[in-house]
């Protein structure tokens, strides 16, 4: 065993060595799963009221069409302050008790992208466009009329489920898969 007899202080182990040490004091072994990856973390809020949602045209081309409005969480910003934010940001709106309703992931190069998803029907102020694009309230009963991006649905309905938590695409026979759990 690698660490020194009689110290408290945790080693980067999660394992015992078998002579009686506790698991936080063994080394790890080289063949072990990495457990950590970079990850980028962004938000999305879906703001509506009884028979809209409030959705962005946006311009950038890697997402193009109309969706929910949202973007990056600041290092050592918490996530609920970071969905404010961008709220702000976005929309101009001031949303109050944002709801966390599900999380949004895919993988990038070296890690994953991480999208927590928030729902909210409390805002005050006015609604503004931004560079992301244009802010427009769309009737729900409207949503076949508008050049949605390709996931919204899917999105809304991880959003709206009791029984769905996760929107994940996974890359298999380099086709990317939606899968909803």
């Amino acid at each position: 065993c690698p660490h020194p007899r009689g110290s408290r202080r945790p080693l980067p182990a999660l394992r015992a060595c078998g002579d009686g040490c506790p698991p936080f004091q063994m080394q790890r072994r080289k063949e072990e799963r990495v457990r950590t990856e970079q990850a980028e973390l962004t938000v999305l809020c879906l703001i509506h009221d009884e028979d809209s949602y409030l959705l962005q045209d946006r311009v950038k081309k890697d997402w193009k069409g109309y969706t929910l409005p949202g973007g990056h969480i600041e290092p050592g910003e918490s996530v609920v302050d970071a969905v404010i934010r961008e709220m702000k940001e976005e929309t101009g709106l001031v949303i109050k008790a944002p709801r966390l309703c599900g999380i949004k992931q895919f993988p990038i190069e070296g890690g994953r992208y991480l999208v927590f998803l928030f729902e909210t029907d409390q805002f005050e102020g006015k609604v503004v466009d931004s560079e992301e694009g244009r802010m427009q309230w769309v009737k729900k009963s409207e949503l076949k009329n508008v050049k949605l991006v390709d996931d919204f649905d899917d999105l809304i309905e991880v959003m709206h489920s009791d029984s769905l938590t996760e929107f994940q695409y996974v890359v298999e026979n380099e086709k990317w898969i939606v899968v909803k759990k």
